[in-house]
This record gives C-alpha cells, structure tokens and sequence, in this order.
C-alpha cells in the first residue's frame, strides 16, 4: 500500500449468493489514490462499477480483502463511524443529483454541514465561495427547480466539496446532461481537482473523457486494468 494513498483496495473481491450458486462480481482488485490524483473507471454496465463504488465507500463490504480509507480499513468500524469516516473524507456525485427540491443552491451545499450540526458563519462562507467556483455565485439562493440540470449538476458537485473530502466519488456525473452541459462538467471537474487538490475517482461510460483522466482503469470480467 502506498503511505500516501487516501484510497486503498488490497485484493478486494466481491461475491453473491444466488441460489446455491456464488457469483464473482469482483476478483483481486488492488489500486491506491493518492492525495490530489484524478483516476476514472469504465466499464460495460453490469462489469460491477457500482458494486466497486459502494465497496469504496464503505457501504459495502468485500468478501474477500480490504477497503482502507485515510489508512483505516472500513470493515473494523461500525455503522455510525463508517458514516462519520464517510462525512468526513468523502464526497459523492451521482447521475441524478439528488438535491432537495424545497431547500435553495446555497442550504443543498451545506446540507453535509447540517446533518452533523456544524453549519457556521465559516461553512456558509465556504458554501459561497464553492458555488462561486462553480460558476453559480449569482444563483445560489435559486431552489432546484429554478435551476436547468447543467446547473443542478453544478450544485451536487459543491455539495460534495463542502467538507473538504479528501476523495470525490462520481457515479456517472455528466449521464444526465447533454453534450454541452457534459462537456462543461468535464472542464469543471477538471479545474476543481487542481484548485482543491481533492482527488477524484469517477466512474463513466464517456471513453473520451476517460483518455484525458491522468489515470484510467478499465473494469472487465471482475478484474479491474490499469490502462497504459
């Protein structure tokens, strides 16, 4: 294991019980992200993408090896510590953005503050100047609604830097969007891996973008390649 990973897989391998039969979704799956690095993974659907993204994220546990997260492997915590590891270190995009329809831009950024009671005049701050970085700084008391989905996208992306995560996990971010919305998520991603220094995994089924990832894995069979 790398020293400075913030992500580590150490022969992760996943498998399920249908019927009397075991399926082998994951085999032997090892990789480190360290501080700062940007990776994708592809992957026909059905290749065990999101089995590999809930075993990352620890809310799923592998059959066999270790998931460790700023050096602590995920099985040995309980419920409620995985979910503080989690707020803590970790942030999430999906395809569907998931944000509260009732609340504006700016309390859907803050909501991980708000779940542990740690919104402040400092995380409100935050929140703004995320948004800003996203280039929504003039929309951010907008509720979703009011919102087109580029911009819904935008938000969710925020949302997940709020607590200043060390990793960003992305299940399809730009699936939703059209062309030239998922070209400027693309861009935007991009720029906020270098302005934050918070490392990105993203899942994706965009093979263009995928080759301009620094690094790019490819999940085949259960086993999960490096792309040189």
């Amino acid at each position: 294991m790398n020293p400075n990973s913030v992500l580590s897989c150490q022969s992760v391998s996943r498998s399920f019980k249908l019927g009397h039969e075991s399926i082998d979704v994951l085999k032997n799956i090892s990789f480190d992200i360290s501080a700062g690095e940007m990776a994708s993974i592809v992957g026909t659907s059905g290749s065990g993408k999101t089995t590999l993204l809930n075993l990352l994220a620890g809310l799923d546990e592998p059959s066999q090896g270790e998931v460790l997260m700023a050096g602590e492997n995920l099985a040995n915590l309980s419920d409620k510590a995985k979910a503080k590891a989690r707020n803590k270190h970790m942030g999430f995009v999906f395809q569907f953005h998931h944000l509260l329809p009732e609340f504006s831009a700016l309390d859907n950024v803050l909501m991980p503050c708000r779940i542990v009671g740690k919104v402040s005049a400092e995380s409100r701050q935050y929140a703004e100047h995320l948004l800003s970085s996203v280039g929504l700084g003039d929309r951010m008391r907008h509720r979703p609604g009011e919102l087109s989905g580029g911009e819904r996208q935008r938000v969710a992306i925020a949302r997940a830097l709020i607590n200043k995560p060390a990793v960003v996990l992305m299940d399809e971010p730009t699936g939703n969007l059209d062309e030239v919305s998922s070209e400027q998520a693309q861009k935007l991603i991009e720029s906020l891996n270098e302005q934050f220094n918070a490392s990105f995994v993203i899942v994706t089924h965009n093979q263009d973008w995928a080759n301009h990832i620094p690094i790019q894995f490819k999940l085949s069979k259960g086993h999960l390649e490096k792309v040189t």
